[in-house]
Parts: structure tokens; C-alpha cells; sequence
């Protein structure tokens, strides 16, 4: 279901159930397995979900939703409160995260890129929630997650309306960061895998959390701004290479 690859501080998961990468309960304790090896490891500095497919997920197993059909609705409901503590995990991770979107990514799929800190898209990518089609509705967090990305107006069209929208308009409205011609996705979203990586990882796991401190309520985004900057200011690394620009700059 998964490919791990793991070189040059890039941490790659491939996503790899043929024919859609679709989610069950075998795949949610896959991921997490992946996520256990993950944070026993220290080489890596960003974390990238991809797939192996034409598409990047179809989101939920049809079979597993067939099978548990008409029974309890706690039954029914179950998966999906097993998806949000998976991707609560992936955005909670400390390194940062993004998901390369070079095909469709319907539903959880979505719901999956939308836990990560970052979103790389092929122009022609297909991105949406499209739950309501069915009578449904998103419940692997994309109810929460999409507002904050793209506001509550965007959201609710997408939501309400189950019509997804190209990675061309994702980038329009601020759903990813990235939007690219398909035929150059692969050697511009590994030049930015590669920028990032490069990035000294203290620091930017600092960001991230200081980042993350913005949108809870219960906490002083400041003083938690403040307590990162004095980790990174203390951290050997930092010492080195503030060091070495004060020489540059002196002469």
C-alpha cells in the first residue's frame, strides 16, 4: 500500500493500493506504522506524500463502506473518525509536510493533502470534496481544515456544491502553493523538495510551531514566538551560520 523512502533529509511516503489508493482500516494502521519508523529516525527534515498512481487518492474504500452499509451507524461512522486521528497526526508532525498532487485528490483524498503543511498541484489536478453527491458529507476533517486554507466562502462552495476545481484554481485560492503544468511536475516539485530540505530543520520545525500557535485560541502566539526564537538562537547550527554571515558581512 506504501513505498518509504527516505534520502537526502526527504522523507517520502508513496501511496501505492492500486487502482485509486483508496483508504480503509488496513491502510489508516499502514500509514501509521510508517509514521512509528518515521519518528525513530533522525535523517529527515520534511516529510512528502505522493503516489504512485495517475491520481494521488480516491478516498474511501467503496468495499469497506458496501461492507458496513446498513449496519450500526457508530459502525458506518467509524472510519472516519479513524482518518481524522491519522491526519491530526500528520499535522501535528513537528517537521514540515507536503503532499504532491499530480492527479485527482476527491474526498479523503483531499482531506489527506489538506493535513499537510504544504500542497504542490499539477494545473490540471483535480481537487475537491465531493461527499454531498451522495448525501454525504466530508468527516475526515476537510469541514475544518478547508475554511482555514481557503476561507469560509470557497469553502462552503466546494463543500456544499461537491464540484472539485483544478489545481490551476486550487492556486488561485490559496488551497495549494503550487500549481504546475503536469508535463513539469516531477522536476519542479523535486526542486522544491530539495529547497526545503536544505533548510537548517531546527529552524524550521520552529516556524511551524510558532505557525501552529497562531491558530489556537488557547494559547499566546507570541510567547510562543518568542520561546522559538530563543530555541534557535541557542542551537549550535544557528550559532555557526550567523556566525559565518556577520564574517561575510564584515568585510
Amino acid at each position: 500500500m506504501f513505498e518509504l523512502h527516505v534520502a537526502g533529509a526527504i522523507a517520502t511516503v508513496t501511496l501505492a493500493r492500486p487502482p485509486v489508493n483508496a483508504m480503509n482500516d488496513a491502510w489508516v494502521e499502514g500509514f501509521h506504522e510508517l509514521l512509528d519508523q518515521l519518528d525513530g529516525r533522525g535523517d529527515w527534515s520534511i516529510l512528502c506524500i505522493r503516489s504512485a498512481l495517475k491520481l494521488f487518492c480516491g478516498g474511501a474504500d467503496l468495499r469497506q463502506i458496501e461492507s458496513n452499509f446498513g449496519k450500526d451507524i457508530e459502525v458506518q461512522a467509524g472510519p472516519g473518525g479513524r482518518y481524522q486521528k491519522l491526519f491530526a497526526r500528520i499535522e501535528a508532525l513537528r517537521r514540515p509536510t507536503i503532499a504532491l498532487v499530480k492527479g485527482s485528490a476527491l474526498g479523503g483524498g483531499l482531506e489527506l493533502a489538506l493535513a499537510c503543511d504544504m500542497r504542490f498541484a499539477a494545473e490540471e489536478a483535480k481537487l475537491g470534496l465531493v461527499e454531498v453527491k451522495l448525501g454525504l458529507m466530508p468527516g475526515a476533517g476537510g469541514t475544518q481544515r478547508l475554511p482555514r486554507a481557503v476561507g469560509v466562502a470557497n469553502a462552503m462552495k466546494m463543500i456544499l456544491s461537491g464540484e472539485p476545481v483544478t489545481g490551476a484554481q486550487a492556486l488561485a485560492m490559496g488551497l495549494v502553493q503550487w500549481a504546475v503544468p503536469a508535463a513539469e511536475f516531477d522536476e519542479r516539485a523535486d526542486a522544491v523538495l530539495r529547497q526545503f530540505a536544505a533548510i537548517a530543520s531546527h529552524a524550521a520545525q520552529a516556524a511551524k510551531a510558532a505557525i501552529r500557535a497562531s491558530l489556537d485560541t488557547g494559547r499566546d502566539g507570541y510567547a510562543v514566538e518568542t520561546e522559538c526564537v530563543k530555541a534557535c538562537l541557542a542551537h549550535a547550527q544557528t550559532q555557526e551560520m550567523v556566525g559565518a554571515f556577520l564574517a561575510r558581512s564584515a568585510k
